[in-house]
């Protein structure tokens, strides 16, 4: 199928496909890529690599943050990243409103089904480490993300304003 996509944890021979889909995001005008572990704020994709691999570990996770795995969800008809996205294992104060997982979709790749699959294999990844539940936030505005997380089985949880705009945390059961 030409939109089926596997999670892959970043490493130094995407680098290329990985500067080229944050581009497109900047290009687009998004100055945040969601879920992406500061991708969009890091110029040095090495530096970025490094500081992703190591907040797998809990030995060496920066001290600030928590337990991340972090995923390129690649097309596997063309290796070409479509996504990006996140798994937070614990949620600590900072997280609590933002939740157990982000993600983003590469902007022309956007409406063919790609966030819903990210999220349910993240969610396979969570089950498998363990985790019983998820939280996801997103602003009530991103209806396109309410129907991916509510897809996934995601359920109204509460509400909270982000920035001064309206937002809700869902729960996904495991």
């Amino acid at each position: 199928m030409e939109n089926d996509i596997c999670l892959v944890r970043p490493a130094l021979e995407h680098k290329e496909e990985a500067l080229a889909y944050r581009e497109e995001h900047f290009r687009h005008g998004e100055k945040i890529i969601y879920g992406s572990g500061l991708f969009d704020k890091t110029e040095s994709y090495e530096e970025w690599l490094t500081c992703v691999t190591r907040n797998t570990d809990p030995a060496t996770v920066n001290e600030d943050w928590v337990v991340t795995d972090t995923f390129f969800a690649m097309r596997k008809s063309d290796s070409r990243i479509v996504g990006i996205i996140d798994l937070r294992h614990t949620l600590n104060d900072f997280l609590k409103d933002l939740g157990n997982c982000g993600y983003s979709v590469r902007p022309f790749e956007r409406k063919k089904g790609y966030a819903s699959k990210m999220l349910n294999q993240v969610l396979q990844a969570a089950k498998e480490a363990g985790m019983k539940e998820l939280h996801i936030s997103v602003e009530r505005e991103n209806t396109a993300s309410v129907k991916v997380i509510r897809k996934n089985g995601g359920v109204y949880e509460r509400s909270f304003s982000c920035e001064g705009e309206p937002a809700d945390i869902y729960r996904i059961i495991l």
